[in-house]
């Protein structure tokens, strides 16, 4: 018999949307790359995965989706040129 997780198959609210649009933007931002890009929608699948199993503070959620992604020290490219 297969156990069904009925929290990782919830439905995501408004409320949970703008907080993972918020982190999504916020990310995109920084490491300066384009929404439509292979990146943003690897960033969009694991902010939503994440989301989804309890982290809710947006502040966390954003340190887990760059530590997953290997961003930490990655800024943008304006930003580099005069580091």
């Amino acid at each position: 018999m297969e156990t069904i997780n009925v929290q990782k198959s919830a439905f995501l609210d408004a409320r949970d949307l703008a907080a993972c649009q918020f982190v999504f933007d916020e990310l995109l931002k920084e490491i300066a790359v384009a929404k439509d890009s292979e990146e943003a929608e690897r960033i969009a699948a694991i902010v939503i995965e994440l989301y989804r199993q309890g982290m809710h503070d947006v502040s966390h959620l954003k340190v887990m989706v760059e530590s997953a992604r290997g961003l930490f020290g990655r800024s943008k490219p304006e930003a580099a040129a005069f580091g």
